[in-house]
């Protein structure tokens, strides 16, 4: 369904969001942030959430939150697709200092 589509694109262009304050923040400070809370408020508003309701497609109970894992070089953001967006494949992927996937 469209809205279903229009939830999954919100889920894409909020995990590259967080992926570029998360660049300005490594940038300036050397690192990433142990906890994506350390982004607000100098490099976003707040940390976005998933839209809802969260019942598209194959994972549907990991849709209820962005999962930040981060350490000095690295970081590793979990987010879930409902249904292939933007080249994206449907289901759990991973955002790193190397890309979306």
């Amino acid at each position: 369904s469209a809205r279903a589509k229009s939830r999954d694109a919100r889920r894409v262009a909020d995990v590259k969001q967080i992926q570029t304050a998360l660049e300005l923040y490594y940038n300036d400070n050397g690192a990433y942030p142990a906890s994506s809370s350390s982004l607000v408020p100098n490099y976003m508003g707040t940390v976005p959430t998933p839209p809802t309701p969260t019942n598209d497609g194959p994972c549907a109970a990991n849709l209820t939150a962005y999962t930040y894992s981060g350490s000095t070089n690295t970081y590793t953001l979990s987010y879930c697709l409902g249904a292939p967006t933007g080249g994206l494949a449907s289901g759990t992927g991973t955002a790193t200092p190397a890309g979306i996937k």
